[in-house]
């Protein structure tokens, strides 16, 4: 049986200590452990730099197995390049290049969910440097280009517009909120469709 509870019965009996005695502030080191986020202004990022050459070769060593050596995909894995102009389109190509829009979500994903199976692995330096050869991959960047946490906010996201914030709260849900009428609804009702097609409508009216 567990004796936590009367650890801290005593604990809390002791001298004049109180529920707001326990713990202490947490160390810089310890927040910085927590602390993982990147966001889309660079903030979080850390130091290093990597060029679209270093890329491509860490690119095919450790990525190209699942997502091609050009980010192309293979068989179903993920594309991470293409897919410019297709957003419209019923098979929409949602790659890094067409459909993200900041580029800090794909150095955070890449940097701690990537290589599959072995996540965690890449050094800051790694992690830029194959974001620098995907973003060539998806002509955001020239091949000499070098990507660092000064270089970050250069790159424009080509969809970087396209997304708006979730105002269903305020537009939706009033309407679909509202007490259900019971009575007197409507003056007329009229009968815009027949479901002729599953044959329940009677062809005559007075039916």
């Amino acid at each position: 049986m567990s004796r936590f509870p009367e650890t801290l019965a005593l604990i809390l009996c002791a001298g004049t200590a109180t529920a707001g005695d326990l713990g202490r502030p947490a160390l810089p080191q310890e927040i910085a452990a927590w602390d993982l986020d990147i966001r889309p202004d660079g903030m979080g990022l850390p130091e290093g730099a990597g060029d679209v050459a270093t890329g491509e070769e860490l690119f095919s060593e450790t990525c190209a197995a699942c997502h091609g050596e050009f980010g192309e995909g293979v068989d179903r894995w993920p594309k991470l390049a293409g897919g410019d102009g297709t957003l419209a389109d019923d098979d929409p190509q949602k790659t890094i290049g067409s459909y993200w829009p900041y580029l800090s979500t794909a150095w955070d994903y890449i940097h701690r969910a990537m290589p599959f199976g072995n996540a965690r692995s890449l050094d800051a330096d790694q992690t830029y440097a194959i974001l620098a050869y995907l973003l060539y991959s998806n002509d955001l960047v020239d091949e000499d280009f070098v990507l660092s946490r000064d270089s970050f906010l250069t790159v424009a996201m080509p969809n970087a517009d396209g997304f708006f914030p979730d105002d269903r709260a305020t537009t939706e849900l009033p309407l679909f909120s509202q007490p259900p009428c019971m009575a007197d609804c409507k003056q007329e009702v009229t009968i815009r469709m027949h479901a002729t097609v599953l044959d329940v409508t009677p062809d005559d009216a007075a039916d």
